[in-house]
């Protein structure tokens, strides 16, 4: 058996869900936190704790913040069929250092297989070169 969760558009409605909790909160950073993505990640995961059997819904059979810190999971549940899952609530800012890194590194790795690319196409000339002299 196939989780209906993900294997339906039931995802989509736990996504819009979560989405919808987030955006209806109207402050749950101080001003002291709010450049704290430490701090955001912490309120995010709080609030959907709070309300996950909310945004849940009827897929909730079974839902423990409790054993999911045992698992080192934010949110774990078992769903109406039975499956258990483990969640990890995570959260990224745009304008974080990573993002930029990442973008350097997608240009910088293109250009440097090219490079290796011709590089292993030379020696492969250079090989075939060798292997075809006759011996003397």
């Amino acid at each position: 058996m196939k989780s209906r969760i993900f294997f339906t558009s039931a995802y989509q409605d736990i996504q819009q869900a979560t989405l919808h909790l987030l955006n209806s909160q109207q402050s749950f950073l101080s001003p002291g936190t709010l450049h704290s993505t430490r701090a955001a990640g912490d309120a995010i995961e709080r609030i959907i704790s709070d309300s996950f059997d909310t945004i849940l819904g009827n897929w909730s059979s079974e839902y423990s913040a409790a054993f999911a810190r045992r698992a080192m999971a934010d949110l774990a549940f078992k769903d109406v069929d039975g499956f258990y899952y483990v969640v990890d609530v995570k959260t990224h800012r745009s304008d974080t250092w990573m993002l930029e890194l990442c973008d350097v590194l997608m240009e910088f790795y293109p250009r440097e297989i090219s490079k290796i690319t011709m590089r292993i196409d030379h020696f492969e000339k250079v090989r075939a070169f060798w292997l075809a002299k006759p011996d003397d």
